[in-house]
């Protein structure tokens, strides 16, 4: 029994670091959608441009990770700021700038692209 119990602590150590630690809330695929239905959050893929490009969210505004800085994002509101890109792990790393800036009001759509396709999520191209 005790074995067991170190096993699924360390999966739950292993699987904790795999993740960015966020302060903000994790949006979900339809958490997402809604909000941007419901113009109820600013969302901002950090993949690069060429990416965003070749097939982005509708409504979403493009801030490289190459070249982020946390005075680019929509200045803090009653309006969530969500980060995406491919599958999340750019996200989390803007996530980190973000709040290192002391910015407390960015969220990470951890599915980002990879679950928004998978999931039908509308797509648009270009700029």
């Amino acid at each position: 029994l005790m074995r067991l119990a170190t096993w699924a602590f360390i999966g739950g150590l292993i699987s904790s670091l795999a993740v960015p630690a966020l302060a903000g809330e994790i949006f979900s695929f339809d958490q997402v959608r809604a909000g941007l239905n419901s113009n109820r959050i600013h969302l901002v893929d950090v993949r690069e441009a060429e990416e965003f490009a070749a097939g982005h969210v509708p409504g979403a505004v493009n801030l490289p990770l190459s070249t982020f800085k946390a005075e680019q994002l929509p200045p803090p509101s009653e309006i969530p700021v969500v980060l995406m890109c491919r599958s999340g792990r750019r996200a989390g790393e803007a996530m980190t700038i973000a709040e290192a800036a002391g910015r407390s009001d960015v969220s990470v759509y951890t599915g980002s692209m990879i679950e928004w396709t998978e999931k039908n999520g509308p797509i648009v191209t270009g700029p």
